[in-house]
């Protein structure tokens, strides 16, 4: 029930998913771009999952999750979670040589370089980069923006005096500026790296605007091949930022609390910052006994938390002021520091959005229960209708006759038993017919899959569609076990079968709403596929009046793009990909002639 509950309220936000077992013991951690899909995969079809899988599945008691604000931050947390909790489904990591971070060097004419490792004590590293195309996206632009050096020459003062060295053809080709005979000051230098800097921290401005001046002044001059280099840089340098918000190899270790609250609780994220790399993250919900403030909620779970964890020599961070004697708790304003804050406060509050969630889901149930009672009561129904299912049909002067099925469960749409239906067996616009035939092959089929059936069923249309659906009930020897009523469009009033007279329901009533939203739903289904049907048709009928081009092709193009004003508005290589070039033509040239 609980992993039930979890899986309703997890945000489609990029993040981390634990999952425990019996023991509460952490079995798996896993990353996500969005995580209510990934973790709802796991729950979803259990048959299509992998015999590992399967296993991990069946023993998962309970599911934690951590929100972060890229996927790859994901990835880094992912990473540094799987080393420090070893859980058995995961494929352990032994060594921090994962990822690449990007190193400047402390000395005269500083370097800029690609490592894996940042053992140097006097040097600047920026990274992790999950991604190894990210970081030599940027060291390209680095390079591309400001002459930095490549070679390791000891570039001291003394040196350059005594002409030790020569420049090398990256000073001809103009990627550096020639700092080793002395063609280029170190200060000059230096103002270059500090540019740097302010990119590989997620400065872009400098970069940004060069790129920009640099587009525009392409374009004035007509030189628009040169223009695009500059616009594909700027859209790189936007799309890999600098570095990660998660793991900052230069923060010490960190206790990072963050609280957000409501009248009856409070909520409060934490997480631990080990060696510069978020090890261990936990969200909590604490009850108000007596309205206390945040501040003292916040001041009770810090001790209680450090105490349980043993982090009594870390530093604490925290998004408001709080006072306990002996310890220094800090609120960050700027930089790193106020980043893993609103990392932690964004976790208390999707907490927060998912007590909320779930509170107002029981409310709602609760009244659907109430609802679903009372229509029992107005129909005189046997059983509550928890399961309710609701036919119409939809054609237009007899073209694309189509129909649908909406079904409600516990007095919600269950959107993924709704069905579309195109008439098979009747030509024409006869909605008797249409309702039988309907009506048929949705209880075969339920009877044949040994699938459970409505407590009720609701036909949209007058007398003429609900004696037609009835007929269909008794062929299927269903008639009588299956409560089955007709709502008439005119003056939306119900009839039950072989009943003159309309069934008298007050018409404030919240089960009289409750079957017009039913019966609405269902309506606007039918349309939206009889606008579909129409559409696709339409499409077919145009590609196949142009000589030269049949029902294969035609079902082709349609299949993939779907109507006639999307097929104008796609490149014309995109088309002549799919049917080739000289049917892409044809295509083309007698549609715009119609058009």
């Amino acid at each position: 029930m609980e992993i039930a509950e979890t899986l309703k309220t997890l945000p489609a936000e990029p993040g981390i998913y634990k999952f425990f077992d019996s023991q509460n013991v952490i079995i798996y951690v896993g990353k996500a771009k969005n995580l209510k899909n990934r973790v709802s995969s796991y729950f979803a079809n259990k048959a299509d999952l992998n015999r590992k899988t399967q296993r991990l599945v069946s023993e998962i008691r309970r599911i934690e999750y951590t929100v972060v604000n890229s996927e790859f931050d994901a990835f880094l947390l992912e990473n540094n979670l799987i080393k420090a909790n070893q859980p058995k489904y995961n494929i352990l990591l032994k060594d921090d040589k994962t990822f690449p971070y990007i190193c400047i060097t402390n000395e005269p004419f500083p370097r800029v370089f690609p490592t894996r490792r940042h053992d140097r004590a006097d040097s600047t590293y920026f990274g992790p980069y999950a991604s190894v195309k990210a970081m030599n996206t940027l060291l390209d632009l680095v390079k591309k923006l400001y002459t930095i050096r490549s070679c390791n020459l000891a570039l001291t003062k003394e040196n350059i005096k005594k002409k030790k060295f020569k420049v090398c053809l990256e000073y001809h080709i103009k990627n550096c500026k020639g700092g080793c005979e002395g063609l280029q000051t170190e200060e000059e230098y230096q103002k270059d790296i500090e540019q740097v800097i302010h990119i590989l921290k997620g400065k872009t401005n400098i970069a940004t605007n060069y790129f920009k001046q640099k587009m525009q002044e392409a374009a004035a001059e007509w030189k628009f091949e040169e223009a695009q280099i500059y616009k594909e840089k700027l859209a790189s340098l936007e799309k890999f930022q600098a570095k990660s918000l998660v793991v900052n190899p230069n923060i010490s270790d960190i206790d990072v609390f963050a609280i957000t609250s409501d009248e009856k609780y409070g909520y409060v994220n934490y997480l631990h910052v080990q060696n510069g790399s978020i090890v261990q993250t936990q969200t909590l919900t604490v009850r108000k006994k007596l309205d206390e403030a945040d501040s003292e909620i916040l001041a009770y779970v810090i001790l209680d938390l450090r105490s349980k964890l043993g982090t009594y020599d870390c530093k604490i961070i925290t998004n408001i002021e709080v006072q306990i004697e002996g310890l220094d708790i800090q609120v960050p304003k700027i930089g790193d520091l106020k980043k893993l804050v609103e990392l932690s406060y964004k976790n208390a509050l999707f907490k927060k959005k998912e007590r909320m969630n779930r509170e107002l889901e029981i409310k709602d149930n609760a009244t659907n229960k109430r609802v679903l009672e009372q229509l029992q009561k107005d129909l005189n129904l046997l059983r509550r209708p928890d399961h309710i299912e609701c036919f119409d049909n939809s054609n237009i002067q007899g073209t694309n006759p189509v129909a649908a099925m909406v079904c409600f469960k516990d007095g919600k749409p269950a959107k993924k038993d709704y069905r579309h239906f195109k008439i098979k067996t009747v030509v024409g616009a006869n909605d008797f017919a249409s309702m039988h035939e309907i009506v048929t092959r949705r209880y075969t089929r339920l009877l044949n899959e040994n699938a459970d059936l409505p407590q009720l069923i609701i036909i949209d249309g007058g007398k003429g569609q609900l004696s037609a659906a009835c007929h269909a009930l008794k062929e299927l020897n269903l008639y009588g076990k299956i409560p089955i009523i007709g709502i008439a469009k005119r003056l939306e009033e119900l009839y039950y079968p072989d009943d003159e007279l309309p069934i008298m329901i007050n018409k404030k009533s919240e089960s009289l709403k409750l079957i017009q939203r039913i019966r609405d739903e269902a309506h606007r289904f039918a349309i939206a596929f009889h606008r579909d049907q129409r559409s696709k048709n339409s499409l077919v009928s145009r590609l196949e009046e142009i000589d030269g081009i049949g029902k294969v092709t035609a079902e082709k193009l349609l299949k993939k793009y779907k109507s006639v004003k999307k097929l104008l508005e796609i490149p014309p290589s995109e088309i002549e990909a799919l049917i080739g070039k000289d049917k892409a033509r044809i295509v083309l040239e007698g549609l715009k002639e119609k058009s």
